[in-house]
């Protein structure tokens, strides 16, 4: 329930019945929070708009119909209603009414979420009054209402609540803080597992299991970071011992890890760990990134990674990686043939990285890459169009067309359009060509 639609109205007609918002909502999420905040202030026929700010005298509250008809002259006051409850009140459109209904949450607090709104309200005397109140609350209370938060903070008005959460969280018990870190809430995990490594909460251990685990890119990097800080680097070791279990085994789970920014920090752990040579397997890492963290770690113990990008090229098939690896370092003038050899080798994969090695190396030449256009593998059909984009007005516009036709491989037909649009000679696709 995010925006004011039906499930909302039926919500804050629920609340003015006695329902407590928890009850109306059925699930009380920040976006359902906010739908009811916006939800009571719709402008339409509501009975809770007849309220009256302290000290105004009663006055009718307009009609959508009278709206929609243009009335202007005075009209009969409508039937009185009874007040609506805190709930309502704390949303109404009257700034005042909002502030008055303030002091309600003070014995109330399923009304504290209403309250984090408030604090960003568009009216200073309400946004100070109710920051004023939050500002009373003691620290632990503020952690079911993180999501809100973390959501209002996007607003101009947003960010006291945050910043009390923050110190909530620095201050607050550990297990409080460790208990929002499986929040589903993405902002609100964030930030507890920020606050968690900024106060050393998690092992080390833990913090490179998250890493190599989660699948959040800003938790990722986190983590790994933090784990990585960990482990002593080699001239705090005593000589002829072991970096200790826990730093090995915090660059195992990262080395381990499916994610190539996970993996390329472990792999630059090792230099740190004083294990240079147990980059070795990483030359060959499906991952560029990977591949260049473990060249650069080999070279930090004195290691030339081109002779080992050598050999495992004479075994493509159990290194594929190798070959996009002996491209990246390798000569032009020594190693070019030998990629060449390997664009035409049997497995997918080896010739899949023999094309990006030829990129790498900058030895793309048109006539000699152009067949792989129609490989049965769509993954070396797109390495080599991305090769050949810079040559694609070089390649005949017949062969292109060819490639075009609908009774090709759609990865095929992908990789002529992609051509042809690069050599500026691209058509409306037909229909159904996707």
């Amino acid at each position: 329930m995010d925006g004011w639609d039906g499930e909302t109205m039926r919500a804050v007609e629920r609340v003015c019945e006695g329902a407590t918002p928890e009850e109306a909502f059925g699930i009380a999420s920040a976006g359902a929070w906010l739908a009811f905040d916006a939800g009571v202030r719709n402008t339409d026929d509501r009975p809770w708009l007849s309220i009256r700010p302290p000290g105004e005298p009663e006055r009718p509250a307009p009609t959508l119909l009278d709206r929609l008809r243009g009335r202007r002259g005075p009209r009969a006051a409508p039937p009185a209603s009874p007040p609506p409850p805190p709930a309502v009140a704390l949303c109404h459109p009257d700034g005042r009414v909002r502030e008055a209904a303030l002091d309600a949450v003070r014995t109330a607090p399923e009304l504290r979420p209403l309250l984090v709104v408030r604090c960003a309200d568009w009216v200073a005397p309400v946004r100070e009054k109710a920051r004023a109140l939050l500002a009373e609350l003691p620290g632990d209370a503020l952690f079911p209402l993180a999501g809100l938060i973390l959501r209002l903070a996007r607003r101009d008005r947003g960010d006291f609540a945050r910043a009390l959460l923050e110190d909530a969280l620095r201050e607050g018990p550990a297990a409080e803080v460790l208990a929002l870190t499986a929040d589903p809430d993405r902002a609100t995990y964030r930030i507890a597992y920020r606050i968690a490594v900024e106060r050393g909460l998690l092992t080390p251990v833990e913090l490179a299991a998250t890493a190599a685990a989660c699948g959040d890119v800003t938790l990722q990097d986190l983590c790994a970071e933090a784990a990585v800080a960990a482990v002593k680097p080699e001239e705090a070791v005593r000589p002829g011992a072991s970096p200790g279990p826990d730093g090995a085994a915090v660059l195992d789970l990262l080395l381990a890890a499916r994610s190539p920014r996970v993996r390329s920090a472990g792999v630059t752990a090792l230099r740190r760990a004083g294990r240079h040579g147990d980059a070795e397997p990483f030359l060959a890492d499906r991952s560029a990134v990977v591949r260049a963290c473990a060249r650069y770690v080999l070279r930090q113990g004195g290691v030339d990674p081109l002779p080992l990008y050598r050999e495992l090229c004479a075994d493509p098939a159990a290194h594929p990686g190798g070959a996009a690896g002996l491209g990246e370092c390798g000569d032009r003038v020594t190693d070019a043939e030998a990629l060449w050899t390997l664009v035409e080798h049997p497995v997918p994969a080896v010739r899949l990285h023999a094309i990006s090695g030829l990129r790498a190396l900058d030895v793309v030449v048109r006539e000699r890459l152009t067949p792989s256009l129609d490989d049965p593998s769509p993954a070396v059909v797109r390495a080599a169009t991305r090769a050949l984009l810079p040559e694609a007005a070089g390649i005949p516009e017949h062969l292109l067309r060819e490639r075009s036709a609908p009774e090709r491989p759609r990865a095929v037909r992908v990789a002529a359009d992609r051509l042809l649009r690069a050599a500026g000679r691209q058509r409306r696709p037909e229909p159904g060509y996707w």
